[in-house]
């Protein structure tokens, strides 16, 4: 009998709670993770996204231990000791995959639910941050610097990925206190601009979505839509 395959890297798995993180935040999946790359998200947020991945990767041991039950079961092998022995080995290991999902799924509830509860309590008519508020942000986001031209005097500032931001546009965004310079640094050797956490924050609540009420999905008989279903 061949040996067992080792897990090859896959497309991001979709966890059950997904739909619900993407109603509390306004984001999708995809975005969430972008932009915790980017260093663009809260510390609320970054570490419902960390638990988020960690969620994505105990399903992903999930669903490579079920494809192998399946492959398993379909006939492929002789049925003799050695796949009944394989065939146990591999429910054990899909039991222990199991486990270690629904411990996954539940730090994430624990880390979604402060951000429904704020998200329920949000001013509806908090001010809205502009497109060019929130272009300016996500640039600021990924890293800039602002500089000073030593002969003309002359103040520009520049993103990491090359986008050039309005020093006027700095300035509000600054005054409003959703970004801030290392003035430790001289303005002609660059000083490096960041998002502040009300920036980060801003951003985020600018960027979300209108509905923010999780989908109704039907649930499993004897599950609830708000938890891991719980194995037997």
């Amino acid at each position: 009998m061949p040996p067992e395959p080792a897990p090859t890297p896959a497309r991001r798995a979709v966890s059950p709670l997904d739909h619900r993180i993407e109603a509390a935040t306004g984001h999708d999946i995809d975005t969430l993770w972008a932009y915790r790359d980017r260093g663009v998200l809260d510390e609320q947020h970054a570490l419902l996204v960390d638990r988020h991945r960690a969620l994505a990767k105990a399903q992903t041991g999930v669903i490579f231990y079920l494809r192998l039950l399946n492959r398993l079961s379909n006939g492929e092998f002789d049925v003799d000791d050695a796949l009944f022995t394989r065939i146990d080995r591999t429910v054990d290991q899909l039991g222990e995959a199991a486990d270690a999902r629904d411990a996954a799924a539940r730090e994430v509830l624990a880390a979604v639910e402060p951000i429904e509860a704020a998200a329920a309590s949000t001013e509806p008519d908090a001010q809205q941050l502009s497109m060019d508020d929130q272009a300016a942000l996500l640039a600021i986001a990924g890293g800039a610097k602002l500089y000073e031209h030593l002969l003309t005097g002359r103040i520009s500032v520049t993103a990491a990925s090359g986008t050039r931001i309005p020093h006027a546009k700095l300035q509000w965004l600054e005054d409003a206190g959703l970004v801030v310079r290392d003035t430790d640094h001289p303005v002609h050797a660059g000083q490096p601009v960041a998002l502040t956490d009300a920036g980060r924050a801003a951003l985020l609540t600018a960027r979300r979505t209108p509905t923010t009420q999780a989908p109704k999905l039907p649930a499993r008989p004897g599950t609830s839509p708000s938890a891991p279903a719980q194995r037997r």
